[in-house]
């Protein structure tokens, strides 16, 4: 069997030293879309050094984007790539990322479940620095075919839609130069810049980085309901729903609560076509 859960859950940690600068973190915030209008105060605290905060999402790339899949090479995982699929992902941030930092960042197979058809692995990596934990990353990996091992078939972390209206609605427009713009923060996998590539995958043209909608998501929670204010995230989580293409809009749907804000995200030239679910952005 591909999968080994048990080498994989067993296997020691992979440790790597990582870096980031206040231009890691430009490129990153400039990826999602922040600097428009370019001199609007608000954005320059995404874009401009002297103001910068950090969106708690950007320890999905850090480390030049190895956060998301730095398990896959774990012992027991043996696995077809063109089989997987990123389903979810959740940050958790233990204190406000310093705009430069170094972190030692641990990589390790957290859990993997049995859904039938297909097996989730869930990738863990943690990242400390010389004053504590920084942030813990989950990214949960389908792998088409793999299921039916008789294991566990895990938590189910689907959140129902309230039935009232959302709180906010906002969109965002994805530009048509996005998807090149933010892989360069460090995911270069062609589907999302070569429409050759694109169409082998079964796509018209190239797709936007599902972690580019993430992180564009949180930076709109974080700008119309928490002022702007990136120090009171502590954790954010969400299921990649569906595709959305460089050019289209978001819809971005929020309900909020005590500490907490859940999200939907659709397509809007689409008619509301999902693309991110079960979001939600926990908060002070």
């Amino acid at each position: 069997m591909p999968i080994d859960v048990s080498a994989a859950l067993a296997a020691e940690p992979r440790r790597a030293e990582i870096g980031w600068d206040h231009k890691d973190v430009q490129l990153y915030h400039l990826g999602l879309g922040a600097g428009t209008p370019a001199t609007d105060p608000d954005e320059l605290r995404y874009t401009l050094e002297s103001r910068l905060q950090v969106l708690p999402c950007f320890a999905t790339v850090a480390g030049a984007g190895t956060a998301a899949f730095g398990g896959m090479g774990a012992p027991g995982i043996d696995v077809d790539l063109a089989a997987v699929l990123h389903g979810g992902q959740t940050v958790r941030v233990h204190r406000p990322i310093p705009v430069t930092g170094r972190a030692v960042q641990t990589s390790k197979v957290a859990a993997v479940y049995d859904k039938g058809k297909a097996a989730v692995i869930v990738l863990r990596t943690e990242a400390s620095d010389d004053d504590g934990p920084l942030w813990t990353n989950d990214a949960e990996i389908f792998v088409r075919g793999e299921g039916g091992f008789g294991g566990e078939r895990g938590p189910s972390d689907r959140l129902t839609v309230p039935e009232r209206a959302p709180d906010r609605t906002v969109e965002r427009a994805i530009r048509e130069d996005q998807a090149l713009l933010y892989r360069l923060s460090g995911d270069w996998n062609p589907l999302h810049a070569d429409p050759a590539f694109a169409k082998l995958a079964g796509f018209d043209r190239p797709i936007l980085h599902g972690l580019c909608t993430y992180g564009m998501t949180l930076k709109a929670v974080t700008d119309t309901l928490l002022e702007g204010d990136v120090s009171r995230i502590t954790a954010y989580r969400t299921r990649f729903a569906g595709v959305v293409f460089p050019g289209e809009t978001l819809r971005i749907r929020m309900w909020t609560g005590d500490g907490r804000v859940q999200v939907t995200v659709t397509a809007v030239e689409r008619d509301d076509a999902p693309v991110l679910a079960d979001t939600l952005v926990e908060h002070s």
